[in-house]
């Protein structure tokens, strides 16, 4: 399986499930780079904050709750918290206004933030919340950022799971109006994060500017917030006084935010882009046993992702590649 330049088959990076932020980092030097981190103040996305601004980055971390960032995020030097609302179109418009208006360029855009497994909600025109949060949001941030992100030529992380084996995108529901499943609408949503690279970086390439997604590990994070305590209860990942049980393949923060800090920066990773990460690898395609490793087929596929595209232009009304 391939992706433009790029083979979906691991390179043997010498990193793996266990491998911190900070060892991906060791011996890079971000001085005067600029990133952005969204939901950069929380779970993994703190841990890459923290990872990038110790090897010299600047980070800005677009928030929905500012004040809740600024406390999470304080005694870290080199970051800038602003407003954004992925679930709101005319949040994301006035965050990238802002930051275009201030003149720079970008050279790491990580779209980490999310929700997973919520209630049926509906946010803007009706939109179920997991995929316009997860995908829409970020795909218009990124196409509104677009002036900042080409100049440096930037790369472009796009932080999906292994839930994108859940479900692929649900061409004629996509909003999920019948037969709402919290788990199948989370999959939809991440596999919509693994396409969106996929053609992002088919349009950005001979721009300069590359795309990866990814998987960051199992981790227990605030991204569990909607799932009900019983339920987290049977599957064993928290005691009755709701503290978090050990589990086996269960990375720790630091270890999630290996994989897209290692997206971002890793020079082993030059000339390459529009595939799918884990392990702080280029994964394998998944098994035809239904085993979840690996990235599936429906969410590399370019045609569905050209499609995809399309469909979040349409709805969005943002397209910084349009002719």
């Amino acid at each position: 399986m391939t992706n433009g330049n790029t083979a979906q088959h691991k390179i043997g990076s010498g990193f793996g499930a266990t491998s911190t932020a900070d060892d991906v980092l060791r011996g890079i030097d971000l001085g005067g780079r600029l990133a952005i981190v969204t939901g950069g103040y929380s779970g993994i996305g703190l841990e890459t904050t923290r990872a990038l601004v110790k090897a010299g980055a600047r980070v800005v971390v677009p928030a929905r709750r500012p004040q809740t960032a600024r406390e999470n995020l304080d005694g870290i030097e080199n970051v800038e918290v602003d407003e954004l609302d992925l679930g709101d179109l005319d949040s994301v418009r006035a965050f990238a206004d802002r930051f275009l208006a201030s003149g720079r360029t970008l050279d790491l855009v990580i779209d980490n933030a999310g929700i997973m497994a919520c209630p049926e909600t509906r946010v803007g025109p009706g939109w179920e919340a997991q995929f316009a949060t997860n995908h829409l949001g970020h795909f218009a941030l990124v196409n509104r950022l677009w002036p900042a992100i080409e100049p440096g030529g930037a790369r472009v992380v796009s932080v999906s799971s292994r839930g994108h084996h859940f479900s692929g995108i649900r061409w004629d529901d996509v909003h999920w109006r019948r037969d709402y499943d919290k788990w199948l609408a989370y999959g939809q949503a991440k596999t919509a994060n693994v396409l969106f690279a996929v053609h992002l970086d088919a349009l950005a390439r001979d721009r300069g500017v590359r795309a990866f997604a990814l998987h960051p590990g199992g981790i227990l994070t605030p991204l569990q917030r909607y799932l009900p305590r019983e339920e987290m209860m049977a599957n064993g990942w928290i005691d009755e006084d709701g503290n978090p049980i050990p589990q086996p393949g269960f990375k720790t923060p630091e270890q999630g935010a290996a994989t897209q800090v290692w997206a971002a920066t890793s020079p082993q990773l030059d000339g390459m882009g529009g595939v799918y990460l884990e392990d702080c690898d280029i994964a394998e395609p998944a098994p035809e046993n239904g085993e979840r490793t690996g990235v599936k087929g429906w969410a590399t596929d370019r045609e569905q992702a050209s499609r995809l595209w399309e469909l979040s232009a349409e709805l969005t009304g943002v397209n910084a590649f349009a002719p």
